[in-house]
């Protein structure tokens, strides 16, 4: 029976998930979320709790660093491949240890301690007045209400800037653990329910031949439709390889056992290792974003069957999140690893208002860089969900019309070390019943960009406008990034863009309305996103997963380039068990083939399928490259046969 046929009869929903003693993970950030009420001085209120702050330490030799990442990705280069293991990078590029010296005793002279993490970080910790007094600043405790079915609950953040004396601070790139407010969001989508097909949809026509229709789609399904069975047919299930997961809410791993099951994928019974990165992020509830890393690890273990699965799970925090990459990086044990959770580059760089690349404006951005160039030089594949709001990615934070649409992108996506995942819509039929009667029928000939502005006129037949109807900014992330410039492997290449004039964030509930900031225009920025799957959650993708609310079920519908990225995951590890090595980054693959396209898109073995079809609310699907799909969409048995041949690896 077919998992849409489940789903349908309702045959799989279970019991309600048991209590735990663990305290469930805060709420993720959501637009609408009421602002902290200040409890007062942090010293006073918890003087007792221990107090850690993640010091990131810069790197040595940057320069040599580029040019030997430059000969590890250069086919028929004596380096070609020859990636180095954490010890070698820590040897080379790592602050020397009179440095690190340097900076423990200036620590411990305020009577903290301290540890080394990776060689780069610095872990600092104890009582709140003892950091206060060594970073110079000033915390409170602050409380969210309870609302809705959330508990209310607290947080620590700086009311004044931190700060290092001039002796230590010019070794430092980024401090993390002042604020311990959630920071990111999980890039999952799920359909505004006005806008799910009618039951007719599901057997009227398809322009895709796989075993469930578009929104019931399974691991199963997008292993057909983009060329992974031919891998499978050649024992190819990413066996020997192994997958690692960041992560920002816990999970509950037998609905993740339950979904292979279901399917009939032969897995190993203790395959998922779970690492508790700074604690942890708490016990699992849909307020915190479990369903993410739920569908992070199904999708991911669920193309490559035969791969180990590492997920490492911190607090949603800045320094939960740099730590946890930190760690699997550090610990070197995952051949590729996958991110669905971000946020705007803006509040990644932690700037003033006022100006966006003015002062230190790239801190916390240029440590997470850091660890995501030790991995590429270390041959770990990193990929990351561009964002499920089109073009304007700040205005999933900042909503029309009480803020002004901003084209901009996400980050971790926009780092320039890391695969930026995008998002298509598949081919076919979507039939919409509408009020008083009578259908709506919307045909897409080929697989294009995904961008919501072609639900537009259902919208209006349903007496919506895009923002009521719930459609914008829908869509998969991409667009010009106006912190990291453009890297290498994006120059001279058609399709590549500069950022547009006119792009501020205003906001219209003041009055006069107030300018927040103004982005640059025209600048070389690096575009999102790399290369895309199906994300739209109209064409998309069910999930198993057990509720805190209301227990164990399976829902459709879902979608968003939080699935892309762990596809990528698993299709990588399908990709180096073939190939027989890491493969790394995959941008260097991916932007050699585009430069030939008769190589890239032409014939039956080309590796990728070009999407000109379709945009994102601004960027439009073209030939070639383009910042609404990146290279298009693979074939994957092909593109493993071209990183075998085309780049000549040492078989």
């Amino acid at each position: 029976m077919r998992i849409s046929e489940r789903f349908v009869l309702g045959a799989l929903f279970a019991v309600l998930a048991g209590t735990t003693t663990v305290l469930a993970g805060v709420p993720y950030p959501h637009e609408h979320e009421s602002r902290g009420i200040d409890l007062g001085s942090m010293r006073v209120l918890e003087s007792t709790r221990p107090l850690t702050v993640t010091v990131a330490l810069k790197l040595q030799h940057p320069a040599q660093m580029q040019a030997l990442l430059n000969r590890l990705y250069t086919p028929g280069s004596p380096a070609f491949h020859r990636f180095l293991t954490p010890q070698e990078f820590r040897a080379r590029f790592a602050p020397d240890p009179a440095t690190v010296a340097a900076m423990t005793r200036h620590f411990e002279s305020f009577g903290l301690g301290v540890r080394t993490v990776n060689g780069t970080l610095l872990k600092v910790s104890g009582p709140p007045a003892n950091i206060e007094r060594a970073f110079q600043v000033r915390l409170h405790v602050f409380e969210v209400p309870a609302h809705g079915r959330t508990e209310a609950y607290h947080y620590h953040a700086p009311v004044s800037a931190p700060r290092l004396s001039p002796s230590v601070a010019a070794n430092v790139q980024a401090m993390f653990g002042f604020d311990s407010r959630p920071r990111f969001r999980p890039l999952h989508n799920h359909l505004p329910a006005q806008l799910i097909p009618r039951a007719e949809h599901l057997g009227g026509s398809r322009a895709v031949n796989t075993p469930d229709p578009p929104g019931f789609w399974t691991v199963t399904d997008t292993a057909q439709y983009y060329g992974v069975t031919p891998l499978y047919n050649q024992g190819i299930t990413g066996a020997g390889e192994t997958l690692g997961i960041v992560t920002l809410a816990a999970f509950t791993p037998s609905d993740a056992f339950t979904y292979w099951s279901s399917l009939g994928l032969n897995v190993n019974p203790n395959r998922i290792t779970v690492v508790n990165v700074d604690g942890g992020p708490g016990a699992p509830s849909d307020a915190s974003g479990s369903i993410e890393t739920t569908l992070d690890v199904e999708q991911s273990g669920g193309l490559a069957p035969g791969a180990n699965i590492i997920v490492y799970q911190a607090p949603n925090t800045d320094q939960g999140f740099v730590d946890a990459f930190a760690q699997a990086v550090g610990d070197n044990n995952a051949d590729s690893v996958s991110v669905s959770w971000g946020e705007w580059e803006a509040f990644a760089a932690q700037v003033s208002v006022n100006d966006p690349v003015s002062g230190q404006a790239a801190d916390e951005l240029q440590a997470f860089n850091d660890v995501f160039l030790q991995a590429a030089i270390q041959g770990q594949s990193l990929f990351a969900a561009a964002g499920d709001s089109g073009a304007y990615d700040a205005n999933a934070f900042f909503p029309v019309p009480q803020f002004s649409k901003v084209l901009s992108v996400d980050d971790p996506a926009d780092e320039p070390f890391i695969t930026a995942a995008g998002g298509t819509t598949l081919p076919g039929q979507q039939i919409y019943g509408l009020p008083g009667g009578g259908t709506y029928t919307i045909n897409i000939p080929h697989e294009r960009v995904w961008g919501w502005d072609y639900l537009t006129g259902l919208c209006r037949k349903l007496g919506f406008d895009p923002v009521s109807c719930g459609i914008f900014p829908g869509g998969g992330g991409g667009g010009v990034s106006v912190y990291f410039r453009k890297p290498f492997y994006q120059f001279d290449l058609d399709g590549v863009r500069r950022s547009q004039p006119h792009q501020s964030l205003i906001d219209y509930t003041q009055t006069p309305p107030q300018t927040l900031i103004t982005l640059p225009a025209n600048f070389a920025g690096r575009n999102v996103p790399d290369i895309s799957l199906n994300a739209d959650p109209e064409t998309g993708y069910v999930i198993f997963y057990t509720s805190d609310q209301t227990g164990f079920g399976v829902a459709s519908y879902y979608g968003g380039t939080s699935f892309v990225a762990p596809q990528l995951n698993g299709i990588t590890a399908l990709i180096d068990q073939d190939v027989g090595a890491r493969v790394g980054l995959l941008n260097f693959g991916l932007y050699t083939l585009v430069r030939f396209p008769s190589l890239a898109y032409e014939g039956r073995e080309a590796p990728l399928r070009d999407i000109r079809n379709g945009d994102n609310w601004f960027y439009r699907g073209r030939e070639g490259y383009d910042p609404a799909s990146g290279v298009g969409v693979p074939d994957v048995a092909n593109l493993a046969h071209a990183y075998k041949n085309f780049f000549e690896f040492e078989q």
